[in-house]
């Protein structure tokens, strides 16, 4: 066996030792599930420290490494400024909703916290935005295993989904949250480790940070610059500031901790964390650019890893890029099944659903959200581009009023039902009839549409407190 072939093979045996191990963890980590409340937040147990790692490596997905590479070699680094918005996002959402959690003691999903204020119509509506979004998000991910498998091994995409897929599938349907957190933790300690590797390997790859510089055209470091103008950027920024704000995830990482000041804390450290992150998945996209101009964009982050990275670690940084995408695919689709079942199948039921029906019927959704995913991916080229599809009909719908319910809302289910119809309407109009004006996009317009027919509805007298 050559010295190449051998080198292969072992980086080959990393990889697979390592989805074993991931699966094997999973697996065990999901024994002795009873309640559907035990699969989506745990018993509520954890520190600030675990809910930075989970909340990270959540959020660390596809679109925020693949998809970010892609962007910045073919745009520049202002999509990485664009990212930041959801940085900032973070930091706020720690100091000013984290802290309130503790007003919401037996939630398991967002839709629990909106029926606080907006009783069965917020629940339930939420419910069907939450799975769309859950649904999409997946399916980017999904889209990014295949391109990591393909890349790598040479593997059908088909072939790279099934196993990538396969494995998130198995161990999230059968282990819930508390499967996803504990994958979670090893995979976070392995992306954490794996980026920055990659990103100074090529940087000596390319000749220093002087040769880089050189190499690339000076629009792709110029703020703005290349295809971003300051319109289009303050929008991007936007986009990514409300479009995973309090998500399914987040928010169900929210109530697992033990107090809402560790929810706060990891929050705070994960957001914190998220700048660096991006700025060097970023930096990787203009390697890609600099060693080959004429690369297809979507392989930029996995063409730097094939050829600046030595053996054996190639294997390593292989199952860090493979961690990065499966931690935010069993996230979500873990937050998929408690949405459909917590805010939409229980509020619509005219009597109670048994607990072991309950925890049966989530695995059920979660198996059906993964192979549902598989066929939205296929549809959509673009890891970014799939992300804000799908956040165009959770944001201008559920980020107001869910915010306005953290805080108490006393403006009733009249007052959601037309924010979010406003919303919509305008969303959809400023996207498909005038073609997004000034590069923005019709989820920032949409989300003021809804803050500004919300503000303007009468209030209630007093909140109504519905915990379904």
């Amino acid at each position: 066996m050559h010295g190449g072939e051998a080198q292969t093979v072992i980086d080959v045996a990393v990889v697979a030792v390592y989805l074993v191990f991931i699966l094997g963890i999973g697996l065990w980590a999901g024994r002795q599930l009873q309640t559907l409340e035990q699969y989506a937040v745990v018993g509520r147990s954890f520190g600030p420290l675990v809910i930075f790692a989970t909340m990270s490596a959540s959020f660390i997905g596809g679109g925020f490494s693949t998809g970010n590479a892609q962007k910045v070699f073919l745009f520049g680094v202002a999509n990485v400024v664009g990212l930041w918005g959801f940085s900032l996002k973070e930091i706020l959402v720690a100091r000013f909703v984290a802290p309130k959690m503790d007003r919401f003691p037996t939630a398991i999903s967002v839709g629990d916290i909106m029926a606080t204020a907006y009783g069965k119509i917020g629940k339930v509506v939420t419910g069907l935005c939450a799975l769309f979004l859950c649904t999409g998000i997946v399916g980017a991910q999904v889209g990014a295993i295949g391109i990591v498998f393909n890349v790598f091994y040479g593997l059908d995409r088909s072939v790279g989904i099934a196993i990538g897929c396969g494995i998130v599938i198995l161990y999230t349907t059968f282990g819930g949250m508390r499967a996803v957190v504990f994958t979670d933790l090893v995979q976070f300690a392995i992306l954490a480790i794996g980026m920055p590797l990659v990103l100074v390997f090529g940087i000596n790859y390319v000749g220093g940070i002087d040769a880089l510089i050189a190499a690339i055209p000076r629009d792709r470091i110029e703020i703005p610059g290349g295809y971003y103008a300051w319109p289009g950027l303050v929008a991007l920024f936007l986009v990514f500031m409300f479009g995973e704000t309090l998500v399914p995830p987040y928010v169900q990482r929210l109530c697992t901790g033990r107090t809402a000041k560790d929810a706060a804390r990891g929050t705070l450290y994960s957001g914190l964390f998220s700048i660096p992150f991006f700025a060097v998945t970023g930096a990787i996209g203009l390697i890609a650019l600099a060693i080959d101009p004429s690369l297809n964009s979507n392989l930029a982050l996995p063409h730097v890893v094939v050829t600046v990275m030595p053996p054996v670690l190639q294997g390593l940084v292989i199952a860090a890029v493979i961690s990065i995408v499966m931690s935010s695919a069993d996230s979500f689709l873990n937050s998929a099944s408690i949405a459909f079942i917590n805010a939409i199948v229980l509020p619509l039921r005219r009597e109670p659903l048994p607990a072991r029906s309950s925890l049966m019927l989530a695995k059920l959704v979660t198996f059906t959200v993964g192979m549902l995913s598989v066929l939205f991916a296929v549809s959509i080229e673009s890891i970014i581009d799939i992300l804000i599809y799908a956040y165009t009909y959770w944001a201008p719908v559920v980020l107001v009023p869910l915010v306005a319910a953290v805080y108490r809302s006393r403006k009733g289910a009249a007052a959601f039902v037309a924010g979010a119809a406003a919303a919509l309407v305008v969303a959809t109009v400023w996207d498909y009839v005038f073609g997004k004006p000034w590069q923005i996009e019709g989820l920032v317009m949409g989300v003021f549409a809804n803050l500004i027919v919300f503000l303007a509805m009468p209030g209630m007298k007093r909140a109504a407190i519905v915990l379904d």
